[in-house]
């Protein structure tokens, strides 16, 4: 109901169109290359660039030739730095729109209470650890940051898909990416953490725990970017028009729910289509199924900084929704590709220091550490402290400074005053009084001695992270221990097995018992591991000691916090010549109307005749996909198609591998056969000539009398569960 009520306060409102349209901006960058002579830098018209210039067809190349010169020179020169981390990403522009002024009470940030304006967006997804080339379904945490061009100037929010990160203090951040980085030796693994120097490093910083239980479960190998919750991790604040400050922390929720791959798709995907999630990204905008996002925050108030049996400081731990719930805020929609993937999604630069007024940081000492990171690795990538002056990085606001010359200046400065104060520039720019959009930072008391050191209040490691165990479902359980099968099965050192099955231990004894049976170890007696961090008794713990909490949260598991629908679900359908065109043309009809696309695949890309002769043309063949690339399969009826598919070890593979990957797969008549012939268990083998409906586990079947609508509306409904877990235990079927 919630969510509809905000559905409805958004179409109440006419939306605003920025004055200066991020669009329009980037337009005046833009080139059209259908109406255009090829030109050099210098505008110059080119009439040949094939040949250089030569002393005759034969002889050497002559350096007058500047149009070479200057083409060779672009390309010689045309890459950057890739970022140490987040190096592979993939972007989408679009827009942000508050549901309604409800936030004014909290934050003077327009662009979060005004529902008249819609924000252009620009987000870029990504992965951590691996390098440009690697691929995208690796397990990683994946990013999720989102550029707010406002009126106000440009609000960057730089966020990750899980809620909590590694460490707690930026100072071991470069620790942590040298120890999940390939080895030095031989650059080995790729985009991966199953190797010593992670578990090593994992083992040793108790911190790493709760981090540790998100990364093994099935939110680090998302099905899509567009079935990804986003979160701010850090503990921000909001501040009001009356100076009035409150705890914060960001939350995007895909409208689409959050949802995975499977292990087994992951890696096949990997060698499949290592392009996957990208290319999921951009086909689903340029077909019109716009990813959308609800931005929510969870607002703790100043006087109960204290409340809870964590620290709000702490980027390891997260505020129960049980505790504080979520408040809606508006929604994001991605609904236009970039143009050029160098410019756009490369170039982008992101800094949580962005800021505008009415948000501001806090203590945390991870973000404050990540305030001067993000600002040197951008130096260290465009080698210039000009990349804000990059389109895709521009604000839609004017922007008067004195910053001036350097690699990659395009402001033309006029006038002889760039120094502040001044009276020959008539005193401009100058400063903004905080009634007319100055940024004034939070007034916060500040007291302390200097020590390296953390407040006692961040040194409980476990307790969030035997939260997490608690919360998952069996079949999550599952997937977590087998992800703990592999990272620390490829790790050689049984010391650092040892040790890590110890941390586990006093997350969940069942967990830790689990774990150390599939990697060779047993599980250590009264397992001690002291923290590397220097923790200092201070007052937050005192006033802490006894602090709310939880024993178990749904909302940290993707089964129980679950959104059941079939929009946007790739569902993948297996003919060959003989098909029956009438019950597939009410299926498709159906699965479109529910927003569900489908494709047709065969043994042979063509045309495919009907059995009542007419003809279809299939999208893919065996060869250039499979089931890891669809959420549900169909295999509509027809005598002679079902005979061809029985003899086609590809097609009965598809089925196999669907059925055992959990996902919704239905036939009807003939079809059930070929369930039979791939040794479906559970078929109703018999009822391939009742008029009957039959559902179990997500497997659909219909005898050639059933009703078309009927047997369409089991099989949306079974795509709507995303994964058939219960399913697992039959597991037996080879794929």
């Amino acid at each position: 109901m919630k969510e509809q009520e905000n559905e409805g306060k958004m179409k109440a409102y006419k939306p605003k169109v920025n004055q200066h349209s991020k669009d329009k901006q980037l337009e005046d960058f833009r080139e059209n290359p259908q109406d255009q002579y090829m030109t050099t830098d210098q505008g110059v018209r080119v009439n040949h660039t094939d040949d250089h210039l030569k002393a005759g067809p034969r002889g050497p190349l002559l350096m007058e030739d500047f149009h070479f010169r200057e083409k060779m020179t672009h390309f010689d020169h045309e890459s950057i730095p890739e970022r140490v981390v987040h190096a592979r990403g993939s972007g989408a522009h679009g827009y942000f729109q508050a549901y309604d002024d409800s936030m004014k009470e909290f934050t003077k940030a327009k662009f979060l209470t005004e529902p008249n304006t819609r924000t252009p967006v620009f987000v870029r997804f990504s992965t951590v650890v691996g390098s440009k080339g690697s691929a995208d379904t690796v397990r990683d945490v994946r990013g999720f940051a989102t550029k707010f061009y406002t009126e106000e100037g440009n609000y960057d929010l730089v966020g990750n898909n899980i809620p909590v990160f590694f460490i707690q203090d930026a100072n071991k951040f470069a620790d942590l990416v040298h120890a999940i980085k390939p080895d030095p030796d031989n650059e080995m693994p790729q985009a991966s953490a199953a190797h010593d120097t992670f578990w090593d490093f994992a083992s040793l910083m108790p911190e790493i725990n709760h981090m540790i239980m998100w990364v093994l479960s099935d939110r680090a190998i998302p099905r899509s970017f567009r079935m990804m919750d986003g979160f701010g991790v850090h503990t921000f604040r909001f501040i009001n028009e009356a100076g009035k400050a409150r705890f914060i922390k960001f939350h995007w929720r895909s409208k689409l729910g959050s949802h995975s791959l499977v292990w087994d798709e992951a890696q096949k995907l990997a060698g499949k289509d290592p392009d996957w999630l990208r290319r999921d990204l951009w086909e689903a905008i340029e077909m019109g199924d716009f990813p959308e996002f609800e931005l929510s925050v969870q607002i703790v108030e100043e006087e109960d900084e204290f409340k809870f049996d964590f620290d709000l400081l702490d980027a390891t731990k997260i505020i129960p929704e049980e505790l504080v719930p979520l408040r809606p805020i508006g929604k994001m929609v991605l609904n236009r590709n970039p143009d050029n993937f160098f410019a756009e999604t490369e170039q982008v630069a992101f800094h949580p220091g962005n800021l505008v007024p009415g948000i501001d940081v806090t203590n945390d000492p991870l973000l404050q550490g990540r305030l001067f990171s993000y600002i040197d690795t951008q130096l260290n990538r465009f080698n210039s402290a000009n990349f804000g002056e990059v389109p895709i990085n521009r604000p839609v606001t004017t922007v008067h400074n004195h910053q001036g010359a350097g690699f990659m200046r395009q402001t033309i400065n006029k006038g002889k005053a760039n120094y502040w104060p001044n009276s020959i520039g008539g005193g401009c720019p100058m400063m903004a009084p905080e009634n007319q959009g100055a940024y004034v930072h939070y007034m916060e008391k500040v007291s302390g001695h200097k020590i390296r050191a953390r407040s006692e209040s961040f040194n409980d490691h476990y307790t969030q992270a035997t939260l997490f165990w608690n919360s998952m479902t069996e079949p999550e359980k599952n997937h977590i221990v087998k992800a703990a099968h592999f990272e620390l099965g490829k790790v050689m050192s049984k010391e650092i097995r040892q040790r890590m099955v110890g941390h586990f231990s006093k997350v969940s004894m069942d967990f830790a018992q689990r774990v150390a049976e599939g990697v060779g170890v047993e599980v250590p007696q009264n397992f001690n591991q002291e923290s590397t961090g220097n923790y200092e008794a201070d007052d937050a713990s005192k006033k802490m000691k006894n602090g709310k909490s939880v024993k178990e949260t749904k909302f940290v598991s993707m089964e129980k916090d679950k959104v059941r629908t079939a929009k946007s679900r790739m569902v993948g359908i297996l003919i060959e010549d003989g098909y029956d065109y009438c019950e597939l043309m009410q299926v498709k009809q159906a699965l479109k109307e529910a927003g569900a696309n489908a494709k047709l695949i065969s043994k042979f890309h063509g045309m495919i005749k009907s059995s009542t002769g007419e003809e279809l043309e299939t999208d893919k063949s065996h060869i250039t996909t499979g089931s890891i690339m669809y959420d549900a399969i169909y295999i509509p009826d027809g005598a002679k198609s079902i005979e061809a598919m029985i003899k086609e070890g590809d097609a009965l593979h598809f089925i196999n591998e669907a059925f055992k990957h959990g996902k919704a797969i239905a036939t009807s008549g003939e079809g059930i056969a070929l369930f039979e012939k791939a040794d479906i268990p559970g078929v109703d083998f018999a009822n391939k000539t009742s008029g009957k409906v039959k559902s179990d586990k997500g497997v659909v079947t219909a005898g050639n009398d059933a009703e078309a609508r009927e047997f369409a509306t089991k099989f949306i409904d079974a795509i709507k569960e995303h994964r058939h877990w219960d399913r697992e235990e039959k597991m037996m079927v080879p794929a």
